[in-house]
């Protein structure tokens, strides 16, 4: 996604070139950008010189909406699953529970509040 970022508004970019820069199989890309693709975080563009775009500016973007597209939802423990479920018998009186929350909740405000215009910036 950062290299979508990197030469946004220069045309796609193509699975192998990405996959060359970031040293990972062909393949693997494909696995990645199709879950992202299904996201509606990147468009294909079919042709001899197709390959993907973000679907948005890269400012647009969140890394939270990265990370969850391609690992699903963040859950540092299981009593935490922001659906309000209590999975772990031992919830209600768990004194670790709070400070579980407490630190998702961190994390989720970092990643969500982190565009990958940001990610170019630093």
């Amino acid at each position: 996604m950062v290299e979508l970022a990197l030469q946004f508004g220069d045309g796609p970019v193509s699975i192998k070139e990405i996959a060359e820069k970031q040293n990972f199989s062909d393949s693997y890309m494909e696995q990645l950008f199709s879950t992202l693709k299904n996201a509606g975080l990147v468009k294909s563009i079919r042709g001899a010189r197709g390959g993907y775009v973000l679907a948005r500016e890269p400012g647009d973007i969140t890394v939270g909406e990265i990370i969850r597209a391609l690992e699903g939802p963040i859950e540092l423990a299981e009593c935490i699953d922001g659906g309000g479920k209590l999975t772990c018998v031992k919830s209600p009186e768990c004194v670790t529970r709070g400070l579980w929350k407490d630190i998702s909740d961190s994390i989720s405000n970092v990643i969500d509040n982190r565009t990958l215009q940001d990610l170019l910036s630093k």
